[in-house]
C-alpha cells in the first residue's frame, strides 16, 4: 500500500526532490489526514448541523492536496534553472554579469514555489482548526496530527524562501518575499499550536 518511490528519490544523492518537494509532500499528507476526519464526520446524525460545512472543507482539502502534489514537481522545475545559473562560468566580467542575471531570474520561481506551498499549508491548518472543533471526536487526534504536520511543512518550506532571498539583488522583492513568509509562519503556526493544545487538553 505504501508507495516508496518518492521517499527513495528523496533519499538519493539527486538534488531533487529536496526540502521544497518534501514540504509539499508532508503538506499533502496533512491534508489527507484532515480529510479523513471530515469523511468520518459526514453522514453522522450527531454532526448533522455541520454536515454542509464539513462537505465544503472536504472539497477544499482535496483541491489543496492536489495542488500540493503538483508543487512537488513545480519545486523540482524551479530548482533546475537555479542550479544551472549557479553552474554558469564566471571567469570574465561578462560571464559573471550573465551568470548573475540568470541567477536573479531563477531566484524568483525558487521563492514563489515554496511560498505557494506555505499558503496551501496554512489552508490545511485552517481546515484542521474547524475539524478539530467540529469533526468526529473519534478522530480528534488525527485533526491534531494534521495540524502538526502542516505546520512542519510550512516551516520547512520557509527555509527555501530564506535561502533564496539571501541571494537576491532586488532588495524590495526580497523584502516583500520575507514579509509574506513571516506573515504565513505567524498565522499558520499560531493556529496549528492552538489546535495541538486543544487536542492535548481534550485527550488528557
Amino acid at each position: 500500500m505504501v508507495n516508496t518511490e518518492f521517499i527513495e528519490a528523496l533519499a538519493s544523492k539527486a538534488p531533487t526532490p529536496g526540502g521544497g518537494g518534501a514540504s509539499a509532500y508532508v503538506g499533502a499528507l496533512a491534508s489527507a489526514l484532515a480529510s479523513m476526519v471530515g469523511n468520518l464526520t459526514v453522514g453522522k446524525k450527531k454532526y448533522a448541523d455541520v454536515e454542509e460545512r464539513v462537505q465544503a472543507e472536504l472539497l477544499e482539502l482535496e483541491a489543496t492536496r492536489l495542488r500540493l502534489l503538483e508543487l512537488i514537481d513545480a519545486d523540482a522545475e524551479a530548482f533546475a534553472p537555479l542550479a544551472a545559473a549557479y553552474g554558469l562560468p564566471r571567469g570574465t566580467e561578462e560571464e559573471a554579469a550573465a551568470q548573475r542575471a540568470a541567477l536573479q531570474v531563477a531566484l524568483v520561481d525558487a521563492c514563489e514555489v515554496p511560498l505557494e506551498i506555505m499558503r496551501q499549508c496554512v489552508q490545511v491548518i485552517e481546515s484542521c482548526v474547524f475539524l478539530g472543533c467540529h469533526g468526529s471526536v473519534l478522530a480528534v487526534s488525527d485533526a491534531g496530527a494534521g495540524a502538526v504536520l502542516a505546520k512542519a511543512a510550512l516551516l520547512a518550506a520557509s527555509l527555501n524562501v530564506r535561502i533564496n532571498i539571501g541571494s537576491m539583488d532586488d532588495e524590495a522583492r526580497a523584502a516583500a518575499y520575507r514579509e509574506q513568509m513571516e506573515d504565513l509562519i505567524a498565522a499558520g503556526s499560531a493556529l496549528a499550536d492552538d489546535v495541538y493544545a486543544d487536542v492535548v487538553e481534550r485527550l488528557g
